[in-house]
């Protein structure tokens, strides 16, 4: 099982909203950090019923045999850093690794105690200090019936930290909690099921499954199904860290550049108080200072083309052997995006056909948007009128809508500006008065 991928993501996940730019302990948005993934002491998530006390993740395997389940659950400790008065979290990094065999994983299931002890250093007049921690981790798998050797696999972690006294503000409470807590389990002997694409006989399943502060994804480089990464952040199956990212940001690793850029833009005296404030944030500041124009270009953007070039080698390269591919420095003439690259499609009179409608450009239809792959923002929209504005296909030659609203007294500007609304043939009606 290659695990090495779901780590670097895993990582990233961990620290997120660590800290955040502007990087100093006196910046407002800084007074509130761990929000993800926290699971509290249970004295204390009784008190405060928006907390937990436990992270459960439920999804699928198939399997021949016995299979064997390795889950590690990685977490946060806090450490907290005192100095004349002043206090700042640090965070340092755990790990509890538990393997169990299939014949541990049926009936009342395998159940593991871990403690993570506390403790305290001083550096001249710098404290730091680290509450104990305890906790279980529990794996069950209950098989289900049809003719798949189908189990729905269940791993839970629970904090049994029972401080001498309950913590009565959040503050309190996060030296005996497990912070940005997330799995990443593996299998031998069997292999996971998407839970974001299940195949058709698995889906009553999948739907069955209860996952609470997680969420688990299909995770490794290879694109096997060994490995699933339960995060308290959704993912896509298989995640992947760009290449061209070149550290962690801990504010949102999707806009690099821009943070990389106001960073630089810092005043020296504001940068030196980012270094004094924590030992990630002052090599945060290093990197970003020795990042170089080619760094800059790299992260500025970058295109992958997911087209696959097929024919004969001679005809597309001459010169080129069988089975080499594309020959190093090749450059289409014309990019795949371009819309010159495809003669065979035009946006802007091709038409599809919906409840035996006939739908392009101007048609009014009505937004249903699809529960299992829209956002919050989308669902917002259903029942609106909408204006086809072009019918795009995608590089599967998958048919989309580019639509905009109809009823917005600003969508003159976002169609003049190209700020359409993208959905699914499946998710209009076409309207009854064309």
């Amino acid at each position: 099982m290659n695990v090495d991928d779901a780590r670097a993501v895993a990582d990233a996940v961990m620290y997120e909203g660590y800290i955040l730019y502007p990087y100093r302990a006196s910046a407002a948005k800084n007074q509130s950090r761990w929000q993800f993934g926290v699971v509290m002491s249970p004295g204390y998530a009784a008190a405060d019923p928006s907390e937990r006390a436990f992270a459960q993740t439920e999804c699928m395997l198939e399997h021949g045999a016995e299979p064997t389940v390795t889950a590690v659950i990685r977490f946060l400790q806090v450490q907290r850093r005192m100095r004349a008065g002043s206090c700042w979290d640090e965070a340092v990094e755990r790990e509890v690794a538990v393997r169990v065999d299939g014949s541990q994983l049926g009936g009342d299931g395998h159940r593991t105690a871990f403690e993570i002890p506390g403790g305290e250093e001083r550096e001249g007049d710098v404290v730091r200090v680290r509450a104990p921690l305890a906790g279980t981790v529990s794996l069950l798998a209950t098989p289900l019936p049809g003719p798949w050797g189908a189990a729905r696999l269940r791993v839970r972690v629970d904090n049994r930290t029972a401080p001498d006294t309950v913590p009565r503000t959040r503050d309190q409470a996060l030296p005996t909690a497990l912070v940005a807590a997330h799995m990443i389990i593996g299998v031998h002997g069997g292999a996971f099921i998407s839970m974001t694409d299940p195949p058709e006989w698995a889906s009553a399943g999948v739907q069955a499954c209860e996952n609470i502060g997680c969420w688990p994804v299909l995770a490794g480089g290879d694109g096997g199904r060994q490995v699933m990464l339960s995060t308290p952040i959704i993912l896509y199956d298989h995640p992947e860290l760009a290449p061209e990212s070149p550290g962690d940001l801990y504010d949102g690793t999707e806009i690099d550049e821009i943070l990389s850029l106001r960073t630089l833009a810092l005043s020296d005296a504001e940068k030196q108080e980012a270094r004094a404030t924590d030992p990630r944030a002052a090599a945060l500041i290093d990197r970003v200072e020795a990042l170089g124009a080619d760094d800059f270009n790299r992260m500025h953007g970058t295109i992958r083309s997911p087209r696959v070039v097929s024919g004969p080698p001679d005809a597309l390269f001459p010169g080129s052997a069988e089975g080499q591919g594309t020959p190093a420095g090749y450059e289409p003439a014309v990019p795949w995006w371009d819309p010159a690259a495809d003669a065979s499609v035009s946006p802007d009179t091709d038409a599809i056909t919906v409840a035996g409608r006939r739908i392009a450009r101007g048609s009014l239809v009505t937004l249903r948007p699809g529960v299992r792959r829209s956002d919050a923002q989308d669902m917002f929209l259903d029942g609106r009128a909408a204006r086809v504005e072009a019918v795009l296909l995608d590089v599967d030659d998958t048919a989309y809508l580019a639509v905009s609203l109809a009823d917005d007294p600003d969508q003159d500007l976002r169609v003049a500006h190209g700020r359409f609304l993208y959905f699914s043939p499946d998710e209009v009606e076409p309207c009854e008065t064309p």
